[in-house]
């Protein structure tokens, strides 16, 4: 499955940008006492899962460019499982100074005692809200949001065109998507293919007006609108017209894959599709924002933010490594050298303005719904993952969604 986070490289106009209903952006930073017991300059290690070594060598290049204003020293470990290898480190004595948290994980980490809670230091950066709340557990800010990506619906322009649809049939609404994937759906070509998990499945509940959890931490999967949503995908399905990646003939490994390959016209994918789609050169298409469902627009952000270690001895300078990183300057030199989109409100309208092919996944994120993130529940989300995928084979949402409101309040009054 693909979860990073590359700029998208479609065709779109940037009004949507204007509306965009994010955290408004304050001057400078606060202040606030953190724990620094060493003395003189200091040396940070900081671990990345990198999605290659564009993205290893940005990171190096913008610690080192603090390391050298500072008089501190910087070492960037490039993780080969990120996860295990922190898991390992917080095991440990000496874990990294910072690292890459996903907003899945931040709850876990949290409840270990593995994280320092510094996000009120940096808060007046202007991170849009959504991101805000991804990593906030307990009422904790925990940690500076890195970047960010939404979900959007890519469309094959070749195919769009050859079906008879113009600018005028792009879905607004679940109507206007079912219209335009029943036109584009033939032969070996399904109108819509998306991953068969909550990461793309999930949008459909959101649109309706559903999530698994609540703003307060409480389980609402057995919500009408994650039903709804989810009997949305299975009425596609049974039509005809979508179909999981893993249910293409020949299956593929995701939904930008199946895209790729011209056995889907559309697909729901994030800004890292624009990566994706350098190996399928020929394929001409262009983003769109998601149709909104009965409860209107809905999609899913994903993104990691700058953990510090809460055994750190150095957290300070850890903070004033954060504060260089999240600069709008900075967060665009990431964006331009590997596609992230940035995480301050200022940030994403420059990236908006140099990148408007990128207009819908910009504008997702005023409204974007980020990952479960309350600790316990990491397994009871794997299992509800697996059944799924079996909406293609007739699976009962109400079914699968009333064991995972079971089985999540079970875990949460464990946890």
């Amino acid at each position: 499955m693909k979860t990073r986070s590359v700029r998208g490289t479609t065709a779109l106009s940037l009004a949507a940008t204007a509306a965009l209903a994010l955290t408004a952006c304050s001057g400078g930073f606060s202040s606030s006492t953190t724990q620094n017991t060493s003395k003189g300059p200091v040396k940070l290690t900081v671990m990345i899962g990198s999605s290659g070594a564009a993205e290893t060598a940005a990171v190096k290049s913008a610690t080192q460019a603090w390391a050298t204003k500072t008089g501190n020293t910087v070492e960037v470990i490039a993780a080969s499982d990120l996860g295990q290898q922190l898991g390992q480190a917080f095991a440990s004595s000496s874990p990294p100074d910072l690292f890459y948290t996903d907003a899945s994980k931040v709850g876990t980490y949290a409840k270990a005692g593995n994280l320092y809670a510094y996000g009120d230091q940096v808060k007046s950066a202007g991170f849009v809200d959504s991101l805000v709340k991804s990593f906030t557990y307990q009422g904790k800010f925990y940690c500076a949001p890195k970047d960010s990506s939404t979900l959007a619906l890519e469309i094959n322009t070749a195919m769009w065109a050859k079906a008879g649809l113009t600018d005028a049939d792009i879905p607004k609404d679940w109507a206007g998507l079912e219209a335009a994937a029943k036109k584009l759906t033939k032969g070996n070509v399904t109108g819509l293919v998306i991953g068969n998990d909550i990461n793309r499945g999930g949008a459909f509940m959101k649109q309706a007006g559903g999530w698994v959890v609540s703003p307060d931490g409480k389980m609402t999967a057995d919500a009408a609108g994650n039903l709804a949503g989810l009997q949305e995908v299975q009425k596609l399905m049974k039509a005809g017209v979508l179909k999981f990646n893993t249910d293409t003939k020949p299956a593929t490994g995701w939904g930008g894959e199946a895209f790729g390959k011209g056995l889907a016209a559309m697909t729901i994918e994030g800004n890292w599709i624009a990566g994706g789609m350098k190996d399928f050169p020929n394929i001409k298409y262009k983003t769109v924002e998601l149709p909104a469902g009965p409860a209107g627009k809905g999609t899913l952000m994903f993104t990691n933010c700058w953990g510090i270690a809460a055994k750190s001895a150095n957290q300070a300078a850890a903070v004033d490594l954060v504060k260089s990183l999240i600069t709008p300057a900075q967060q665009m030199a990431f964006a331009d050298a590997f596609g992230v989109m940035p995480s301050t409100t200022e940030g994403l309208k420059q990236f908006a303005a140099k990148y408007p092919d990128s207009a819908a996944f910009v504008s997702g994120a005023a409204y974007g719904q980020g990952p479960v993130n309350l600790a316990g529940l990491d397994d009871v989300m794997s299992k509800f993952n697996a059944e799924l995928a079996t909406l293609s084979k007739g699976g009962n949402p109400a079914a699968m969604l009333a064991e995972l409101q079971k089985n999540g309040k079970a875990a949460l009054s464990g946890s």
